[in-house]
């Protein structure tokens, strides 16, 4: 199997740039404000975006796209752009060891959002993760 074709390589990639963001945000929130420093990675990541796409050709037509795909991006991009303000705030008064962790009950929320809104299915040993990860994220983040 091709890497690159596989969600597990993308995944892990995801998690391990998480990683780093977390780092990299903590010390780059030290000496500014965390809505200036959301908005200084927002520029960043929109210009990656757009040379990515260019290099690649990966534009597409904007009348190409559904109304229902546009609604849903934009209520993703604004859930983004809350998440970040957020992230970067806890991250300006909080530990990133504790903070990250937090942050990412997110999975928590993503399965119990899945199974409600998505229709999808977890076995029992799905939830015991699930659960797991809950308990991890709250004992990492305990004083």
């Amino acid at each position: 199997m091709n890497l690159a074709s596989s969600w597990q390589f993308w995944a892990v990639l995801s998690a391990v740039f998480a990683a780093l963001t977390a780092i990299f945000a903590k010390v780059g929130v030290e000496h500014v404000n965390a809505d200036f420093a959301t908005f200084i990675r927002t520029i960043v990541i929109l210009a990656t975006l757009a040379f990515i796409l260019l290099v690649t050709g990966q534009f597409q037509s904007p009348g190409s796209i559904s109304s229902r795909t546009y609604l849903f991006l934009l209520l993703s991009g604004l859930a983004t752009g809350a998440s970040w303000i957020c992230y970067f705030r806890a991250l300006k008064i909080g530990e990133a060891a504790k903070v990250a962790p937090i942050d990412k009950l997110s999975v928590v929320l993503v399965a119990m959002f899945g199974v409600l809104f998505l229709g999808e299915k977890l076995t029992a040993p799905n939830w015991l993760g699930v659960a797991l990860i809950a308990a991890g994220a709250i004992l990492v983040a305990y004083r």
